[in-house]
């Protein structure tokens, strides 16, 4: 079975989120594990530990780290990704949803709507980023990428 059925995102080190980021952490976190597609394909001819697995996403050194288990807490693999590809993208979506967290409280349901459907571009162009990020190391589908770039700019977040 290639996908998460757990994960771990460590943000011990970050200050305390918003209660806008801490929601998005949460609905992102619940909707990666009702749905996702996570597989690792076989690289050098090695043996792919099967899948479920579990997921410990974190910082450090200004790389992204993918730990991976399997189920029973084997380990599965881990790799990381540069952040620096991720930058721009990151704080275009943080600006974006600032104006849509402060939208929503002032503007009119049209307003809301085109800031929205920009959020949602950015947010697909992240996905996009991790999806060729990912190449060689994992196979995501558009939504589980979609999902955990969302947990990325969590990351990022005061980091």
């Amino acid at each position: 079975m290639s996908k998460i059925i757990h994960i771990d995102l460590d943000d011990s080190n970050l200050p305390p989120p918003t209660p806008e980021i801490d929601q998005e952490r949460k609905v992102a976190m619940f909707d990666l594990l009702e749905d996702n597609s996570f597989t690792i394909p076989a690289r050098d001819g090695r043996e792919v530990p099967p899948g479920p697995y579990k997921l410990a996403l974190s910082i450090n050194e200004r790389r992204l780290v993918f730990d991976l288990r399997q189920e029973d807490d084997q380990p599965a693999g881990a790799f990381l990704l540069s952040l620096g590809p991720f930058r721009q993208v990151v704080k275009d979506y943080f600006q974006i949803c600032e104006s849509y967290f402060d939208a929503v409280k002032t503007q009119p349901p049209s307003q809301i709507e085109t800031i929205d459907m920009a959020r949602r571009g950015i947010h697909n162009e992240g996905a996009r980023v991790l999806q060729e990020r990912l190449e060689g190391k994992a196979i995501v589908d558009t939504d589980t990428a979609r999902r955990l770039f969302t947990l990325i700019c969590v990351l990022h977040f005061g980091g």
